[in-house]
């Protein structure tokens, strides 16, 4: 079982990223805006294709990984569970 002190430093990692996820994607918006707003000034006549595409996907998959991995994983969250289940099934005497 956790301690309170243990359940608090894990708590704390999983906000911590998941701040750093938000400021990812805050990031991700503002410079994938400016790179879409300079194509679009600069591409006057519409004859090139829209080079801004490839750095949104590149860097979009990076965001996808990073909010699974803020969002999603929590490595003793699985583990404590099924601990705590062996632990029931142990009292109860199964």
């Amino acid at each position: 079982m956790e301690t309170t002190q243990q359940r608090d430093e894990r708590l704390w990692r999983i906000a911590k990223a998941r701040a750093a996820f938000k400021s990812h994607l805050i990031a991700y918006l503002v410079v994938n805006a400016g790179l879409w707003a300079l194509w679009f000034i600069t591409d006057s006549n519409g004859s090139s294709p829209p080079w801004p595409i490839w750095p949104a996907l590149g860097w979009g998959i990076g965001l996808a990984f990073h909010y699974f991995g803020a969002y999603h994983s929590d490595p003793y969250g699985d583990t404590l569970k099924e601990y705590e289940k062996l632990q029931q099934r142990q009292q109860r005497g199964l």
